[in-house]
Order: structure tokens, then sequence, then C-alpha cells
């Protein structure tokens, strides 16, 4: 896979595993992490940097099921100002976590470096236009919350291969385009320990692959733990997918998962040099 650049970072995939630190400023965040207020943003912005964060992802809509989706002005309230600071005190890539495209656009001449789209198009095509226009990176999510399998991994990668044909159509250059198999979204407990089990089988679609599996509800349910007592079962999860493939981690505790990764990597990338 050929290396990408984000907000003039360069991301060699393969070398190691790169972690994305997540900003919520949504308050009804699933994880109980939802953020108010800039100060607040920008120091945890810090924080995450300061702990081995390579990328920050900043959403301002809570994406737990039954959630009542945000008016593009108030998502656009809660995220801009966030994006103008940090993008402005940090030299860290941004991404904005939004399926909305006016929230996109706005967000990249905020200052964000790449697109996180959830629904995987299914919500809006011009999502992959916007990412083609400004030449930024696109993240495509396979979301099965409106269409459920019984098979699923056969069709998270059909899902995953609708989206990348329709972001290559709009424009988006091979080496932009990420993907993330959607763990919580539309699985059960059982399908999501498949793919994590099984993310290697998504290398069938040759583009470097985001697992987000921090503080989900089927570690809860395996372990019958909070939220914010779920890093334990988080660090299996990235453990095991960075063992299965991951090229990305996108995570709450970052200085955890950091040291999870940097010692993952030192198992898996150095048995992939022999």
């Amino acid at each position: 896979m050929k290396a990408v650049r984000i907000g003039g970072v360069d991301f060699n995939w393969g070398q190691r595993t790169y972690v994305m630190g997540i900003i919520n400023v949504s308050p009804d965040s699933f994880s109980g992490d939802g953020l108010t207020g800039i100060e607040n943003a920008v120091e945890q912005a810090r924080s995450f940097v300061a702990a081995g964060a390579d990328i920050l992802d900043i959403g301002g809509e809570s994406t737990r099921p039954g959630s009542e989706p945000v008016a593009v002005e108030e998502e656009m309230r809660r995220v801009i100002p966030v994006i103008e600071r940090i993008a402005a005190q940090l030299p860290v890539p941004l991404s904005i976590d939004t399926y909305k495209p006016e929230v996109a656009r706005r967000a990249l001449e905020a200052g964000a470096d790449m697109l996180n789209d959830i629904w995987g198009l299914k919500k809006s095509c011009e999502l992959a236009v916007i990412a083609a226009e400004r030449g930024v990176p696109i993240i495509l999510m396979a979301n099965q919350r409106e269409e459920p399998a019984e098979n699923i991994v056969p069709a998270v990668i059909a899902d995953l291969d609708r989206a990348v044909e329709l972001a290559l159509a709009a424009g988006v250059a091979e080496e932009n385009i990420i993907l993330d198999p959607g763990i919580g979204f539309g699985k059960t407990v059982e399908q999501n320990l498949e793919l994590i089990r099984c993310l290697d089988k998504l290398r069938v679609l040759k583009k470097p692959l985001l697992l987000a599996t921090s503080r989900k509800s089927v570690i809860g349910q395996i372990l019958g733990l909070a939220e914010n007592e779920r890093v334990e079962g988080t660090a299996a999860t990235v453990a095991i997918g960075i063992a299965s493939g991951a090229d990305i981690i996108r995570v709450h505790d970052v200085l955890a998962m950091s040291r999870v990764a940097r010692m993952s990597d030192a198992i898996v990338r150095s048995r992939n040099e022999r």
C-alpha cells in the first residue's frame, strides 16, 4: 500500500501502528467522555499528543444507538471552534468525524486534514466529492445498522468494496482511502468478535485498515463493565487487531493504547520482517 500524507505528515503503512485519539465534543457521547468548552477539548488534545497520538478525530454527534441526529448548525457550533484552535496550536493531523457534507467542508476550511464517514457514503456521496476536490484522505466505515447481515465478514467486505468504488468514481485517489469494519455498528457481539479475529480477510480490499473498538459495548457485554472500566478489554482487542492487520487504532485511552500498540508492533512487525 502506498504511503499517504495527512496534514503534512507521512503515514507509511506496515511500518508501525498509528494511534488516533478521540476528541468528543458531543455531551451525549456513548463512552461518557463528551467534552464541553473549547479549552477542555484543546487540553485533551495536548495530552493525547503528548501520550503518543498520531492523529486526532474530532466529532460533534453521538454515535450511540438510538441517539438523536444533531442539526448541521449545532454540529458546526461544537466542532469548528475546536478544530480551529487545535489546528493553530498543535502540529498534529486532524480528522473530522461527520457524515454531513456541510460540516465536512467547513471543518476542512477550519483546519481538518481528513474525513471520517461512519456511514461509508450511504448518507451522502458528496463526502467523496469533497475529499477528491480537496485531495484529502477519507475513512469509509461499514455500517450495518440499516441492513443487518448474517454472514458478517463477506457482508462487510462487500459494503466496503461498494464504498471504495463510489469514492474512486468521485475522483478520490487510491492512496487516500482508509477502511473501517465498523465494530459495533449493527453487528452482534459474536459478529464483532469475528471481525476482530478475521480482520486480515479485509486485506483483499488492499487498503489501510482502521480498528475502532475502544470502550465499545461488545467489551462491556462480555466483561460486564461500564464504559470507563473497559481499558483492559480494549487493550485485548487492540493487540489482537494489530496482529490481524490493523494499521490505525482509534482510541479514548491514548497513553495506555499507545503502549499496547508499541508492544504489539515489536512482536508483529518484527515477525513480518523475517
